[in-house]
């Protein structure tokens, strides 16, 4: 049962490399590079996982698509029932997550590509959708903030001095709209001053081909996003914009972010439609 209050009306970004090179960076844990403490084990299921003794407080983990339990095409680790996955089976991956995290608490929104943040104080085992919205904010230890996604950017924010997360979903839809600004003032809202942003994976700029007129209108608005795909036609690169955007709010950007269409370690709804399944980013306050 969660317990809510009223919704809430740079440097250059640092880029790892790709996994499972780590890069000197003892922070980040790639896939199959280091053991999430509480498993004890190397886990496939996570793509990165940023300690939070390491950080001062804040703890994020994005997941792969392995090492759950849900049926082909989903196979395994599906966070999310878009397609039609078992739900019993995403309720057992999304317990694994909160086992795995050590979280008493592992809640989601029913994502819906606009900018509303929800404020969440409490919560106990697993609540994937608990109300419409495209972000999360807390200053409750122990409580992860998921975000789930195919393509869409997720972006896992936090500054562990005022003990304070917030997740957001970034589509393209929603990083235009504003979800990234409404997710740091969410934050700022709550003494948030040195913010650090966590960009997930997420389709890159060339795989992102879309229409020239959807395209310059994206360029116009956040002109980082402009991209060429890989048959030299107009794209959108999110991740490029949701980084300009943070750095622009005064975030320090930290790019955790393969791409998802190029990656067999992640889902993607641009390359497998109703057949992909999604991974998530979380982000909690140890």
């Amino acid at each position: 049962m969660l317990t809510p209050d009223l919704p809430a009306s740079p440097a250059a970004p640092d880029r790892l490399p790709d996994p499972p090179d780590i890069g000197g960076t003892p922070d980040i844990f790639y896939l199959g590079a280091s053991p999430v403490p509480s498993c004890g084990a190397t886990q496939a299921r996570y793509i990165a996982y940023v300690d939070p003794a390491r950080t001062g407080g804040v703890g994020v983990a994005f997941t792969s698509r392995h090492g759950g339990v849900s049926a082909p095409p989903f196979d395994s680790f599906t966070l999310g029932q878009a397609g039609g996955a078992d739900p019993a089976q995403v309720r057992e991956n999304l317990e694994l997550v909160q086992s795995d995290l050590g979280l008493r608490a592992l809640v989601g929104v029913h994502q819906v590509h606009g900018t509303k943040i929800v404020p969440v104080h409490t919560g106990i085992g697993v609540t994937p959708a608990y109300m419409e919205g495209d972000g999360l904010v807390t200053q409750a230890p122990g409580l992860g903030l998921l975000i789930k996604a195919a393509d869409c950017v997720p972006v896992m924010l936090g500054d562990a001095a005022a003990g304070v997360v917030a997740a957001a979903h970034a589509g393209r839809v929603g990083l235009l709209a504003g979800v990234l600004p409404a997710a740091v003032a969410a934050l700022r809202q709550r003494g948030a001053q040195q913010i650090t942003a966590w960009i997930g994976p997420h389709v890159c700029g060339l795989c992102y081909e879309v229409p020239a007129d959807m395209a310059e209108a994206a360029w116009r608005q956040l002109p980082a996003t402009q991209a060429t795909s890989r048959r030299g036609t107009p794209a959108i690169d999110l991740g490029a914009g949701a980084a300009a955007q943070l750095q622009d709010l005064g975030c320090h950007v930290v790019r955790l972010d393969p791409c998802t269409v190029e990656s067999p370690d992640l889902f993607s709804y641009r390359r497998d439609a109703e057949r992909s399944g999604r991974q998530g980013g979380i982000v909690w306050l140890a």
